[in-house]
């Protein structure tokens, strides 16, 4: 279940950082996971118009548009309403993790990411979605 699992999901990183990109990316690729890349929110709906991922790595701070409104954006829209947002952040100060899940992430992780253990945190998002939502995997 869990091979079938990281090897069947396509994840979103928008981060308009190259380094961090390149670092959740290619940590992303070697977990086995199937990755696209956006760096701001005009890309994000470029990639939505061609492909649907199964999660969306969100950055809190994007140029122009931010990654909570984004969030907001694609909650309010069904047609993206029911992609799994979790924000990925190098902000943790108080209330932050509070305001991306009201925004409607699924949850938060900080950055600099833990590469040991970050796609471990990757699959229970996806596992966690698919129990909720009553698939199961053999």
């Amino acid at each position: 279940m869990a091979a079938d699992l990281k090897e069947s999901a396509l994840i979103l990183v928008v981060d308009d950082n190259d380094a961090g990109l390149l670092l959740v990316t290619s940590v992303l690729e070697m977990e086995g996971f199937r990755v696209a890349a956006a760096g701001s929110a005009e890309d994000v709906l470029e990639q939505l118009a061609i492909q649907t991922p199964d999660l969306i790595l969100m950055d809190v701070q994007l140029p122009g548009q931010d990654g909570l409104s984004l969030t907001r954006q694609l909650k309010a829209d069904p047609a993206t309403a029911a992609i799994i947002v979790v924000a990925l952040t190098a902000h943790a100060m108080s209330g932050d993790r509070e305001q991306a899940l009201a925004a409607g992430c699924r949850g938060y992780i900080s950055k600099p990411i833990d590469t040991r253990t970050f796609g471990d945190q990757i699959r229970a998002f996806l596992e966690a979605e698919r129990l909720e939502s009553g698939v199961a995997g053999d």
